[in-house]
């Protein structure tokens, strides 16, 4: 088929490179380049630095306004007929009707549609801490990722997985997903669904002020949100007043802590003696990273990144600072702030 793709992120190039390895691909629209670090040059967007290495005969179009009629009708020139599909993963700008006339365009969206429509939805899976995710490709709609769904993947989300990780499993789902529905589209073979308006979630955007945990809540809500907001915003704690990101952690097994004194987690064990008002973000076991969290349980830091330094494992991060039992994990949204 003659393919023209729109998309500026990461998330689509393992769809783009099979499209391209597979199909006639006629043109790629992406965003402009934008300012990027301190120097402040000009950067391409991954799909534009992919397309210039990789691909410099397919025509390449980095518009500002995608719906101005000076970059409508040169796009509307490439393909046109029944074998013709446009395909638009993560661009970043809302495709038009005048460009969009007659053409069949679909979308692949990072979520199980209706469940996560927005722009953050692996990220929203794992904070809402659903058991699975997956893929959708939908046509193009008025209403946000509302179109009609063409086709769906399916991926577990396992407790230790970051929104990164998931976001490069996803991406990676990405390619026999499109191509399955371009040859059924080809063939005639399509059999859309429309969807469920009563089972619609929304996924906003996040930033920076988003980055932070609360130990007051219980300690799978903690990871959900450590794991749900890494690498983008990334959540920070601080220790001993300095901040301290926190990038992969895990709830504590077994026996709930209780406040008389109990197992926090197979290595962990409170003892005689201790404070019967134990603090939310108490280090309860400072060698194993178990840090106290709501409703009598526990949160064990696996991996930290010390402002300046680079990520390591809590034992080295301890190993070198020698943190004390009941020693505070600040916490809360002041900052992440």
């Amino acid at each position: 088929m003659d393919i023209v793709y729109f998309g500026s992120g990461a998330f689509g190039l393992p769809t783009l490179r099979a499209i391209a390895a597979t199909h006639n691909l006629c043109a790629i629209v992406t965003q402009p380049d934008k300012p990027a670090g301190r120097g402040g040059g000009l950067t391409p967007t991954p799909v534009g630095e992919y397309a210039a290495a990789e691909l410099p005969l397919v025509p390449l179009y980095k518009p500002q306004k995608v719906n101005e009629a000076s970059v409508v009708e040169p796009i509307r020139q490439h393909g046109g007929d029944g074998q013709t599909a446009w395909v638009v993963i993560a661009f970043g700008q809302k495709l038009g009707q005048k460009l969009l006339a007659d053409r069949f365009a679909v979308n692949l969206h990072a979520s199980l549609l209706p469940r996560w429509r927005g722009a953050a939805p692996i990220n929203a899976a794992i904070l809402g801490g659903d058991a699975f995710t997956g893929n959708s490709i939908i046509t193009l709609a008025e209403q946000m990722d509302a179109g009609l769904i063409l086709g769906q993947s399916h991926r577990e989300i396992l407790p230790h997985i970051t929104a990164g990780e998931l976001h490069d499993q996803l991406a990676s789902d990405g390619p026999p997903l499109m191509l399955d529905v371009l040859a059924r589209h080809a063939t005639g073979r399509l059999a859309p669904t429309v969807q469920d308006e009563a089972c619609v979630t929304l996924a906003g955007k996040f930033s920076k002020a988003d980055g932070w945990v609360g130990f007051s809540s219980n300690a799978d809500e903690c990871r959900r949100r450590v794991h749900g907001l890494t690498p983008w915003p990334g959540v920070t704690v601080r220790f001993r007043g300095q901040p301290m990101k926190l990038l992969r952690v895990a709830v504590a097994q077994g026996a709930p802590l209780s406040n008389a004194g109990a197992h926090a987690g197979p290595e962990a064990h409170l003892g005689e003696g201790t404070p019967r008002n134990i603090l939310e973000g108490s280090l309860v076991d400072a060698a194993a990273g178990l840090v106290r969290c709501g409703e009598q349980t526990a949160l064990q830091l696996v991996t930290v990144q010390p402002a300046g330094g680079k990520a390591m494992p809590w034992a080295d991060f301890a190993r070198g600072r020698q943190p004390k039992r009941f020693e505070i994990v600040e916490s809360g949204p002041q900052i992440g702030e």
